[in-house]
């Protein structure tokens, strides 16, 4: 069994990353186990701080680098071209849920957001669209949301792609 992914797509600027904070806040009301992917388009990103012993291992030219707690760990490494979706999300373990930002270009079940002060285009697919969530209506055959309206969106998700209810 896969565990469901969901994607979150829309223009730059529209509430993506608001949205999928306030679903991860839900769900985990619901008591699910959740994992989040967030995809970032440019090269060179870096998550540790500078300084810290992590990254300085990571600047003395390891390739992989990872971060241990009683309570946490993180890990990072050098690719030498970018993974796919389902590469990614295939090393996700233990949870219900994948909730990610981005990853258009993957095709996968995609609720759109669309904030009208920011752009009213569209830039999913039809066949990945399965929901939209905006502040003004679309002619769409889709089910729409409010973008505060985060439980009914909740619940469409849970319905539609998850076993436990």
């Amino acid at each position: 069994m896969h565990t469901p992914l969901v994607t979150i797509i829309g223009k730059s600027g529209c509430g993506k990353t608001t949205m999928l904070e306030k679903l991860v806040a839900e769900f985990k009301r619901r008591n699910y186990k959740l994992a989040t992917i967030k995809h970032h388009s440019h090269r060179g990103f870096d998550i540790d701080k500078p300084g810290k012993d992590s990254w300085r291992f990571a600047q003395a030219g390891s390739d992989h680098v990872v971060i241990a707690s009683p309570d946490k760990i993180a890990s990072y490494r050098n690719i030498a071209c970018e993974l796919s979706l389902d590469e990614i999300s295939a090393s996700i373990s233990d949870v219900e849920l994948i909730l990610v930002e981005g990853y258009k270009q993957a095709e996968k079940p995609a609720l759109e957001v669309v904030r009208l002060a920011n752009s009213q285009e569209l830039i999913g697919s039809e066949e990945q669209r399965f929901a939209v969530a905006a502040d003004f209506p679309l002619n769409l055959d889709v089910p729409q949301f409010g973008l505060n309206d985060v439980r009914r969106i909740a619940d469409l998700i849970e319905k539609r792609f998850m076993e436990r209810m």
